[in-house]
């Protein structure tokens, strides 16, 4: 049973985080408009949003610049000519893929850089290269948090493990990630537990990241913030790869504290996400991305039917079925 208080009442460690540009990124190779870029930084602003990820830090050696906008590389100077000096309660953060990045020299110094928050994300096999990568963002200065992906495919005793090991880092908040948009709330419920415990044992901070894959994100998320999970990230029209996120205008309306106003977001899906899909834009639940979620696949076969416009979804379900 959920403790009310968890759920319903002020919580001032709560942190919500703004994945738009760079889960939505993913969507349509990170080709935001310029003017998009400001208005959703200022529009996080006025909602209190408390960080905004900005895309990528991808390594520029094994991704041509010339195929992908600038937030897949977020370099400084670019986020600065958006941010400027940052003279506000919003902090800005990048994600840095573990074996996808060059995070020796991309990732300066945090006294020379308006980033703020360094988001390694890794998979279970690459735990002792994230640890590597977030003892160097820390050393330079940053706060650091660690996605942990695809953990619906986790045996258990590879994920605490992996807890167990980055708990000993000097990582700040560790991520349940729902990569393939797999996982029920009674499911997310028992991780969050999972989660909590080496959080309690190495002062750690907890943070949860769903995809849509079978409508759940927002209830997912809502489970996790009824087990004390702190750290909520979510996009506007959650949008982002596949079938989407949790959606900040949902996650806004839901959280009590006063430091957050859901108008500012109405304002921005109505004016900038709506105008989106009109330009064609594709994401969100659809019938395929339900199918790799029921399954527990990676949505790659789902986003590539999208891509082709294929409308045989009977047909598309014996294909991957077949690859289960």
């Amino acid at each position: 049973m959920k403790e009310i208080s968890k759920l319903m009442g002020y919580r001032s460690d709560v942190r919500v985080i703004d994945a738009t540009l760079r889960d939505g990124g993913l969507v349509n190779d990170f080709y935001f408009k310029d003017e998009f870029v400001k208005a959703l930084y200022e529009t996080n602003i006025k909602a209190g949003v408390d960080y905004m990820e900005f895309g990528y830090k991808a390594s520029k050696e094994m991704f041509d610049e010339s195929k992908f906008g600038k937030w897949k590389f977020c370099k400084d100077d670019d986020i600065r000519a958006v941010v400027g000096d940052n003279d506000t309660d919003l902090k800005i953060a990048v994600m840095a893929d573990v074996g996808r990045c060059d995070y020796k020299t991309d990732i300066i110094s945090r006294s020379d850089s308006p980033i703020d928050l360094i988001r390694v994300a890794t998979y279970l096999n690459t735990i002792p290269a994230a640890v590597k990568m977030i003892e160097d963002a820390k050393n330079k200065g940053y706060e650091v948090s660690c996605n942990i992906m695809a953990i619906s495919n986790a045996q258990e005793s590879d994920l605490k493990f992996a807890l167990d090991t980055l708990g000993q880092s000097c990582v700040d908040v560790l991520y349940i990630v729902d990569s393939f948009g797999a996982l029920y709330p009674e499911q997310i419920a028992r991780i969050a537990d999972t989660y909590m415990e080496f959080a309690a044992k190495y002062g750690k901070k907890i943070g949860m990241h769903a995809h849509n894959n079978q409508q759940l994100a927002f209830a997912n998320t809502i489970e996790a913030v009824g087990d004390g999970v702190d750290w909520l990230d979510a996009t506007y029209a959650g949008m982002g790869r596949g079938a989407g996120n949790c959606a900040m205008e949902l996650l806004l309306g839901l959280l009590r504290n006063p430091k957050y106003n859901i108008y500012p977001a109405i304002r921005f899906v109505e004016k900038y996400m709506n105008k989106l899909r009109e330009e064609g834009i594709v994401w969100g639940y659809d019938l395929q991305y339900l199918m790799t979620g029921l399954l527990n696949q990676h949505p790659r076969t789902a986003i590539q039917f999208t891509k082709e416009k294929r409308s045989d979804y009977s047909e598309f379900y014996k294909e991957i079925v077949a690859q289960d």
